[in-house]
């Protein structure tokens, strides 16, 4: 395992105030056990070698697993910041090619529902840290719990995964309804994941996209799928990024080409709700 003690470097991350350019995206799903926390592993992975700055943010608060997946062992965790003992700023740790990650906590029952001032705790703090990096990626929890809605409906993109299985997609509804209804979500990207190939997953996200078109009324953007690959859970054992372990396998070209993708996603200066304005106005280091 790798050791895990880490502080942002002000020589590497910039913290000048500059032009907006931190893209802000969520990782969601209705359904836990469809690889949405490899899916954010495996991009911030493939982002940071091809020379983005990358934060990652294990928003599973209760319940986090991505210091796992990777390999780390930190020694603080957004538990301590809760409790302020920490920032998150110390709690940050290195990862594979440079990434840096902000370890959950895990079998912390007490934030599964984070209260309205432990989410501003959070928020001023990663705010600071996000304006110094490219890309943040929030890895969220799954299903539609406060903690959920909250973090997906702060990042500037929301990417829900689903995979080929009946109750991914029909959860896959559940979460995108409710960011639409409650917090007036209007466009949401899908990555299949685990399709045994692109007519699967076309297939997949047809079924999503007619039942919201149908009864929900907000976009959908199809952003390809990753392959069902028997070296994502060899990398998952050996714990690390199968960009890593198997950079050659179907998978991890699958990962890289999305990554490439998200940095040609077109970045919106119309924040989409209350968060999202203070993100907008800390992200432009007014």
């Amino acid at each position: 395992m790798q050791s895990t003690i880490s502080r942002f470097d002000t020589a590497v991350i910039d913290r000048e105030p500059c032009e907006p350019r931190t893209r802000v995206i969520a990782v969601s799903s209705g359904k836990g056990g469809v690889g949405k926390t490899n899916v954010a592993a495996n991009v911030a992975v493939a982002l940071a070698r091809s020379g983005q700055r990358v934060l990652v943010l294990d928003a599973d608060i209760g319940l986090g697993n991505l210091d796992v997946l990777l390999g780390l062992v930190p020694r603080y965790t957004i538990e301590d910041v809760l409790s302020g003992v920490r920032t998150l700023d110390e709690i940050t740790v290195e990862g594979p090619a440079g990434i840096h990650v902000l370890p959950a906590s895990s079998g912390v029952p007490h934030l599964t529902a984070l209260t309205d001032s432990q989410q501003i705790i959070i928020h001023e703090q990663l705010e600071q840290l996000a304006a110094g990096v490219d890309v943040l990626l929030i890895d969220t929890g799954a299903g539609i719990s406060s903690n959920v809605t909250f973090f997906a409906s702060s990042a500037h993109e929301t990417v829900v995964v689903a995979t080929p299985e009946p109750t991914s997609l029909t959860d896959a509804y559940a979460l995108i309804k409710v960011l639409a209804r409650q917090y007036r979500e209007r466009h949401f990207k899908v990555l299949v994941n685990q399709a045994k190939g692109p007519r699967e997953a076309a297939e997949v996200f047809r079924k999503l996209d007619r039942a919201i078109d149908q009864f929900l009324h907000v976009a959908v953007e199809y952003v390809g799928y990753i392959p069902h690959d028997d070296y994502v859970p060899l990398a998952v054992i050996r714990q690390k990024a199968v960009v890593d372990a198997f950079p050659d396998s179907p998978a991890s070209q699958a990962f890289i080409k999305l990554a490439d993708h998200v940095m040609q996603w077109p970045k919106s200066d119309i924040p989409k709700g209350s968060v999202q304005l203070l993100w907008q106005r800390g992200l432009k280091g007014a």
